[in-house]
Protein backbone atom coordinates (compact mmCIF):
# COMPACT_ATOMS: atom_id res chain seq x y z
CA UNK A 1 0.00 0.00 0.00
CA UNK A 2 0.82 3.73 -1.42
CA UNK A 3 0.81 4.91 2.99
CA UNK A 4 -0.31 8.93 2.59
CA UNK A 5 -1.33 9.07 5.94
CA UNK A 6 1.97 9.99 8.28
CA UNK A 7 0.05 12.93 9.37
CA UNK A 8 -1.76 10.65 11.56
CA UNK A 9 0.94 8.29 12.24
CA UNK A 10 4.26 7.86 10.78
CA UNK A 11 4.21 4.70 8.25
CA UNK A 12 8.09 4.23 8.36
CA UNK A 13 10.56 4.80 10.85
CA UNK A 14 14.41 4.53 10.42
CA UNK A 15 16.29 1.51 10.23
CA UNK A 16 18.25 2.64 13.72
CA UNK A 17 14.83 2.83 15.58
CA UNK A 18 13.20 -0.46 14.89
CA UNK A 19 16.90 -1.78 15.87
CA UNK A 20 16.70 -0.07 19.07
CA UNK A 21 13.05 -0.85 20.02
CA UNK A 22 13.91 -4.49 19.01
CA UNK A 23 16.52 -4.12 21.44
CA UNK A 24 14.49 -3.14 24.37
CA UNK A 25 12.14 -6.19 23.83
CA UNK A 26 14.89 -8.50 25.01
CA UNK A 27 15.59 -6.58 28.23
CA UNK A 28 12.29 -6.93 29.88
CA UNK A 29 13.78 -4.57 33.23
CA UNK A 30 12.26 -1.67 34.30
CA UNK A 31 13.74 1.55 34.40
CA UNK A 32 13.94 3.13 37.64
CA UNK A 33 12.18 0.88 40.08
CA UNK A 34 14.81 -1.63 40.67
CA UNK A 35 18.50 -1.21 41.88
CA UNK A 36 19.85 -4.37 39.49
CA UNK A 37 22.61 -3.84 36.55
CA UNK A 38 19.55 -4.55 34.01
CA UNK A 39 17.34 -1.58 35.39
CA UNK A 40 20.03 0.53 35.73
CA UNK A 41 21.18 -0.04 32.52
CA UNK A 42 17.23 1.40 30.93
CA UNK A 43 17.26 4.22 33.74
CA UNK A 44 20.55 5.53 31.94
CA UNK A 45 19.14 5.12 28.19
CA UNK A 46 15.71 6.94 29.20
CA UNK A 47 18.21 9.55 31.23
CA UNK A 48 19.46 9.95 27.65
CA UNK A 49 16.31 10.13 26.08
CA UNK A 50 15.57 13.74 28.59
CA UNK A 51 18.86 14.95 27.67
CA UNK A 52 18.62 14.60 24.07
CA UNK A 53 15.02 15.72 23.75
CA UNK A 54 16.03 19.02 26.40
CA UNK A 55 18.62 19.59 23.65
CA UNK A 56 17.05 19.09 20.59
CA UNK A 57 13.94 21.58 21.45
CA UNK A 58 16.73 23.91 23.39
CA UNK A 59 14.25 23.55 26.99
CA UNK A 60 14.86 24.62 30.34
CA UNK A 61 16.48 21.19 31.79
CA UNK A 62 16.24 17.20 31.47
CA UNK A 63 14.06 16.99 35.11
CA UNK A 64 11.14 19.12 33.10
CA UNK A 65 11.32 16.24 30.11
CA UNK A 66 8.17 14.19 30.81
CA UNK A 67 7.21 11.01 28.87
CA UNK A 68 3.53 10.08 28.36
CA UNK A 69 2.36 7.70 26.61
CA UNK A 70 1.02 10.55 23.13
CA UNK A 71 0.30 14.39 23.12
CA UNK A 72 -3.23 14.05 24.09
CA UNK A 73 -1.96 13.11 27.66
CA UNK A 74 0.23 15.90 27.31
CA UNK A 75 -1.76 18.40 26.63
CA UNK A 76 -4.15 17.30 29.40
CA UNK A 77 -1.21 17.64 31.93
CA UNK A 78 0.06 20.95 30.07
CA UNK A 79 -3.93 22.11 30.79
CA UNK A 80 -5.58 20.08 33.53
CA UNK A 81 -2.56 21.18 36.05
CA UNK A 82 -1.87 24.44 35.16
CA UNK A 83 -5.41 26.45 34.37
CA UNK A 84 -6.93 27.54 38.24
CA UNK A 85 -10.43 29.10 38.78
CA UNK A 86 -10.94 32.23 36.79
CA UNK A 87 -8.26 32.19 34.58
CA UNK A 88 -8.51 33.08 30.85
CA UNK A 89 -7.36 30.81 27.66
CA UNK A 90 -6.88 32.47 23.90
CA UNK A 91 -6.43 29.66 21.58
CA UNK A 92 -6.10 29.64 17.47
CA UNK A 93 -8.69 28.39 15.79
CA UNK A 94 -6.46 25.53 14.39
CA UNK A 95 -6.74 23.73 17.45
CA UNK A 96 -7.03 19.87 17.48
CA UNK A 97 -9.89 18.25 19.94
CA UNK A 98 -6.73 17.46 22.24
CA UNK A 99 -6.92 21.62 23.33
CA UNK A 100 -10.36 21.98 22.49
CA UNK A 101 -11.76 19.22 24.67
CA UNK A 102 -10.15 19.77 27.96
CA UNK A 103 -10.52 23.69 27.34
CA UNK A 104 -14.82 23.44 26.98
CA UNK A 105 -14.74 20.46 29.89
CA UNK A 106 -13.22 23.31 32.34
CA UNK A 107 -15.15 25.98 30.69
CA UNK A 108 -18.51 23.86 31.50
CA UNK A 109 -17.48 23.04 35.25
CA UNK A 110 -17.31 26.99 35.11
CA UNK A 111 -13.67 27.39 36.13
CA UNK A 112 -11.95 28.88 33.47
CA UNK A 113 -13.39 31.29 30.07
CA UNK A 114 -11.87 31.28 26.78
CA UNK A 115 -11.66 32.83 22.91
CA UNK A 116 -10.53 31.41 19.99
CA UNK A 117 -8.76 33.68 17.38
CA UNK A 118 -10.55 33.32 13.43
CA UNK A 119 -8.47 32.56 10.83
CA UNK A 120 -6.79 35.44 8.35
CA UNK A 121 -7.65 35.63 5.01
CA UNK A 122 -4.31 33.44 4.17
CA UNK A 123 -5.83 30.58 6.24
CA UNK A 124 -3.06 31.42 9.13
CA UNK A 125 -3.14 32.82 13.10
CA UNK A 126 -2.70 36.92 12.91
CA UNK A 127 -0.59 37.76 15.81
CA UNK A 128 -2.00 41.62 16.29
CA UNK A 129 -6.04 39.27 16.00
CA UNK A 130 -4.67 36.74 18.34
CA UNK A 131 -2.89 39.67 20.71
CA UNK A 132 -6.59 41.71 20.75
CA UNK A 133 -8.41 38.78 22.47
CA UNK A 134 -6.11 38.57 25.46
CA UNK A 135 -7.96 40.49 28.92
CA UNK A 136 -6.84 41.32 32.13
CA UNK A 137 -7.45 37.29 33.82
CA UNK A 138 -5.57 35.94 30.34
CA UNK A 139 -3.65 32.84 32.09
CA UNK A 140 -2.59 30.88 28.99
CA UNK A 141 -2.17 31.27 25.05
CA UNK A 142 -2.01 28.15 23.12
CA UNK A 143 -0.93 27.95 19.33
CA UNK A 144 -0.58 24.90 17.31
CA UNK A 145 3.14 24.71 15.52
CA UNK A 146 1.07 23.59 12.56
CA UNK A 147 -2.00 22.92 11.18
CA UNK A 148 -3.37 19.02 11.24
CA UNK A 149 -5.35 19.65 8.75
CA UNK A 150 -3.72 21.77 6.25
CA UNK A 151 -0.18 22.42 7.06
CA UNK A 152 -0.17 26.18 7.75
CA UNK A 153 2.34 27.13 9.94
CA UNK A 154 1.21 30.23 12.80
CA UNK A 155 4.40 32.69 13.27
CA UNK A 156 4.97 31.15 17.16
CA UNK A 157 7.56 33.98 17.75
CA UNK A 158 5.49 36.86 16.52
CA UNK A 159 2.67 35.79 18.72
CA UNK A 160 4.34 35.51 21.73
CA UNK A 161 6.08 38.75 21.17
CA UNK A 162 2.32 40.33 21.41
CA UNK A 163 1.79 38.21 24.91
CA UNK A 164 2.63 40.12 28.31
CA UNK A 165 5.25 38.22 29.58
CA UNK A 166 3.29 36.98 32.63
CA UNK A 167 0.92 34.99 29.99
CA UNK A 168 2.18 30.96 29.43
CA UNK A 169 2.71 30.08 25.81
CA UNK A 170 1.48 26.58 25.08
CA UNK A 171 2.72 25.13 21.92
CA UNK A 172 0.76 21.72 20.92
CA UNK A 173 3.89 20.04 18.69
CA UNK A 174 2.11 16.94 17.55
CA UNK A 175 2.05 18.15 13.41
CA UNK A 176 5.27 20.57 13.56
CA UNK A 177 8.17 18.65 15.92
CA UNK A 178 10.40 17.13 13.79
CA UNK A 179 9.56 18.49 10.52
CA UNK A 180 9.98 22.70 11.26
CA UNK A 181 12.49 24.09 14.07
CA UNK A 182 10.74 24.01 17.68
CA UNK A 183 12.94 26.02 20.11
CA UNK A 184 11.25 26.56 23.33
CA UNK A 185 13.26 29.44 24.71
CA UNK A 186 14.05 30.94 21.39
CA UNK A 187 10.18 31.35 20.80
CA UNK A 188 9.54 31.74 23.85
CA UNK A 189 7.57 28.76 24.70
CA UNK A 190 6.69 27.46 28.26
CA UNK A 191 4.97 24.26 27.14
CA UNK A 192 5.57 22.10 24.44
CA UNK A 193 3.59 18.88 24.06
CA UNK A 194 5.05 16.16 21.91
CA UNK A 195 3.91 13.14 19.65
CA UNK A 196 7.08 11.16 19.12
CA UNK A 197 5.14 8.24 16.75
CA UNK A 198 4.69 11.61 13.68
CA UNK A 199 7.38 13.51 12.55
CA UNK A 200 9.92 12.53 15.71
CA UNK A 201 10.15 9.26 13.97
CA UNK A 202 9.03 7.03 17.24
CA UNK A 203 6.44 4.24 17.62
CA UNK A 204 2.66 4.72 18.91
CA UNK A 205 2.76 5.05 22.56
CA UNK A 206 5.55 7.67 23.07
CA UNK A 207 5.23 11.39 23.21
CA UNK A 208 6.62 14.12 26.33
CA UNK A 209 5.55 17.37 27.55
CA UNK A 210 8.38 19.93 28.00
CA UNK A 211 8.17 22.83 30.20
CA UNK A 212 9.67 26.07 31.71
CA UNK A 213 10.33 26.99 35.16
CA UNK A 214 8.09 29.59 35.46
CA UNK A 215 5.55 26.53 35.55
CA UNK A 216 5.03 23.74 37.96
CA UNK A 217 1.92 21.00 36.72
CA UNK A 218 0.03 18.96 38.90
CA UNK A 219 -0.47 15.67 38.37
CA UNK A 220 -2.34 13.94 36.27
CA UNK A 221 -2.07 10.29 37.24
CA UNK A 222 -1.34 9.13 40.51
CA UNK A 223 0.64 6.42 41.61
CA UNK A 224 4.19 4.59 41.67
CA UNK A 225 7.29 6.40 40.88
CA UNK A 226 9.81 4.53 42.19
CA UNK A 227 10.98 7.61 44.37
CA UNK A 228 9.42 8.56 47.59
CA UNK A 229 7.92 5.21 48.31
CA UNK A 230 7.39 5.96 51.96
CA UNK A 231 4.67 8.88 50.93
CA UNK A 232 1.30 8.83 50.03
CA UNK A 233 1.65 11.87 48.10
CA UNK A 234 3.04 12.12 44.94
CA UNK A 235 6.63 13.03 44.73
CA UNK A 236 7.67 17.28 44.90
CA UNK A 237 9.58 16.92 41.80
CA UNK A 238 9.81 16.45 38.40
CA UNK A 239 10.07 14.15 36.52
CA UNK A 240 9.21 11.89 38.92
CA UNK A 241 5.97 14.07 40.04
CA UNK A 242 4.49 13.34 36.90
CA UNK A 243 5.26 9.63 35.99
CA UNK A 244 2.95 7.82 37.85
CA UNK A 245 3.47 4.05 36.89
CA UNK A 246 5.42 2.08 34.36
CA UNK A 247 7.34 4.18 32.03
CA UNK A 248 6.78 2.52 27.96
CA UNK A 249 10.85 1.57 27.84
CA UNK A 250 10.34 0.71 23.80
CA UNK A 251 8.18 3.70 23.21
CA UNK A 252 11.21 6.05 24.93
CA UNK A 253 13.77 4.34 23.10
CA UNK A 254 12.19 4.99 19.94
CA UNK A 255 12.06 8.55 20.73
CA UNK A 256 15.81 9.33 21.79
CA UNK A 257 16.28 7.36 18.16
CA UNK A 258 14.35 9.12 16.15
CA UNK A 259 15.24 12.11 17.72
CA UNK A 260 18.94 11.61 17.43
CA UNK A 261 17.97 10.66 13.55
CA UNK A 262 16.37 13.87 13.40
CA UNK A 263 19.59 15.54 14.66
CA UNK A 264 21.52 15.13 12.04
CA UNK A 265 18.77 15.10 9.49
CA UNK A 266 15.80 17.30 10.09
CA UNK A 267 16.81 20.01 6.80
CA UNK A 268 16.96 17.44 4.43
CA UNK A 269 13.59 15.94 5.98
CA UNK A 270 11.99 19.41 5.95
CA UNK A 271 13.18 20.10 2.83
CA UNK A 272 11.86 16.71 1.17
CA UNK A 273 8.38 17.23 2.42
CA UNK A 274 8.40 20.88 0.96
CA UNK A 275 9.66 19.60 -2.46
CA UNK A 276 7.16 16.68 -2.10
CA UNK A 277 4.35 19.08 -1.02
CA UNK A 278 5.02 21.49 -3.64
CA UNK A 279 4.86 18.55 -6.34
CA UNK A 280 1.60 16.97 -5.31
CA UNK A 281 -0.28 20.73 -4.85
CA UNK A 282 1.12 21.39 -8.56
CA UNK A 283 -0.34 17.92 -9.71
CA UNK A 284 -3.53 18.43 -8.31
CA UNK A 285 -4.17 22.24 -9.43
CA UNK A 286 -4.62 20.20 -13.15
CA UNK A 287 -7.76 18.06 -12.17
CA UNK A 288 -10.62 19.98 -12.17
CA UNK A 289 -12.83 18.42 -9.79
CA UNK A 290 -10.16 19.13 -7.01
CA UNK A 291 -9.61 22.13 -4.76
CA UNK A 292 -6.95 21.70 -2.90
CA UNK A 293 -6.44 23.99 0.56
CA UNK A 294 -2.66 23.80 1.51
CA UNK A 295 0.59 25.65 0.55
CA UNK A 296 3.55 23.65 0.42
CA UNK A 297 4.83 23.22 3.95
CA UNK A 298 7.56 21.27 5.57
CA UNK A 299 4.96 19.44 7.63
CA UNK A 300 4.14 17.38 4.27
CA UNK A 301 0.16 17.62 4.88
CA UNK A 302 -1.57 18.51 1.58
CA UNK A 303 -5.57 19.36 2.09
CA UNK A 304 -8.20 19.18 -0.98
CA UNK A 305 -11.64 18.55 -1.70
CA UNK A 306 -13.24 16.64 -4.67
CA UNK A 307 -16.24 18.76 -5.86
CA UNK A 308 -18.48 15.45 -6.49
CA UNK A 309 -17.32 12.37 -4.44
CA UNK A 310 -17.77 13.06 -0.56
CA UNK A 311 -14.19 13.25 1.20
CA UNK A 312 -14.49 9.81 3.34
CA UNK A 313 -16.20 8.27 0.11
CA UNK A 314 -12.77 9.10 -1.80
CA UNK A 315 -11.04 8.07 0.78
CA UNK A 316 -12.68 4.78 1.04
CA UNK A 317 -11.81 4.12 -3.01
CA UNK A 318 -9.03 5.36 -3.01
CA UNK A 319 -8.01 2.49 -0.34
CA UNK A 320 -10.02 -0.36 -1.66
CA UNK A 321 -9.26 -0.03 -5.17
CA UNK A 322 -5.90 1.57 -5.46
CA UNK A 323 -4.44 0.75 -2.22
CA UNK A 324 -3.55 4.33 -1.36
CA UNK A 325 -4.24 4.95 2.58
CA UNK A 326 -5.03 8.93 2.74
CA UNK A 327 -7.63 9.92 5.78
CA UNK A 328 -11.48 11.72 4.84
CA UNK A 329 -13.29 13.75 7.16
CA UNK A 330 -13.04 16.41 10.12
CA UNK A 331 -9.28 15.10 11.13
CA UNK A 332 -10.37 16.00 14.97
CA UNK A 333 -9.81 20.01 14.35
CA UNK A 334 -13.69 21.03 13.86
CA UNK A 335 -13.01 25.07 14.27
CA UNK A 336 -10.27 24.59 12.02
CA UNK A 337 -12.92 22.79 9.31
CA UNK A 338 -15.77 25.57 10.27
CA UNK A 339 -13.44 28.85 9.52
CA UNK A 340 -12.61 26.76 5.95
CA UNK A 341 -16.25 26.26 5.59
CA UNK A 342 -15.68 22.23 5.25
CA UNK A 343 -17.45 21.64 8.62
CA UNK A 344 -19.91 19.83 6.56
CA UNK A 345 -17.95 17.30 4.77
CA UNK A 346 -14.21 17.64 6.00
CA UNK A 347 -11.44 17.16 3.59
CA UNK A 348 -8.83 15.03 1.99
CA UNK A 349 -5.72 14.91 3.99
CA UNK A 350 -2.55 13.45 2.22
CA UNK A 351 0.15 13.73 4.57
CA UNK A 352 4.07 12.53 3.26
CA UNK A 353 6.94 11.10 4.81
CA UNK A 354 10.54 12.18 3.73
CA UNK A 355 10.40 8.22 2.90
CA UNK A 356 7.57 8.99 -0.03
CA UNK A 357 8.54 9.86 -3.59
CA UNK A 358 7.17 11.45 -6.56
CA UNK A 359 6.51 8.34 -7.99
CA UNK A 360 3.69 7.58 -5.39
CA UNK A 361 1.91 10.71 -6.09
CA UNK A 362 2.22 10.24 -9.59
CA UNK A 363 0.16 7.19 -8.97
CA UNK A 364 -2.15 9.04 -6.54
CA UNK A 365 -2.99 11.27 -9.77
CA UNK A 366 -3.63 8.46 -11.94
CA UNK A 367 -5.99 7.43 -9.84
CA UNK A 368 -8.13 10.56 -9.43
CA UNK A 369 -7.86 11.18 -13.28
CA UNK A 370 -9.50 7.71 -13.25
CA UNK A 371 -11.94 8.31 -11.01
CA UNK A 372 -13.69 10.90 -13.98
CA UNK A 373 -13.95 8.30 -15.86
CA UNK A 374 -14.59 5.06 -13.29
CA UNK A 375 -17.11 7.17 -11.35
CA UNK A 376 -18.59 9.01 -12.97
Amino acid sequence: MIYFDNAATGGRKPDRVLTAVQSTLKVCANPGRSGHKLSLSCARLVQQARNVLNDFFDGYGFDRVVFTKNCTEALNIAIFGVLKQGDHVVLSAMEHNSVLRPLEILRKRGVITYDVCPLDNNGNVNADSFAALLKPNTKMAIVTSASNVTGAIPPLQEIRSKLPQDVLFLCDGAQGAGHISLKMRQAGVDLLTIAGHKGMMGIQGSGALLFSDRIDPAPLLYGGTGSMSISMDMPDFYPDGLEAGTLSYPAVISLLEGTRYLSFHQNEVSNTLLQLTSYCIHQLHKIKEIRVYSQPNPCGIVALRHTILPSEHLSEILSSKYDIAVRGGLHCAPLMHEALGTLDDGLIRISFSSFNSEREIDLLIAALYDLQTTVY
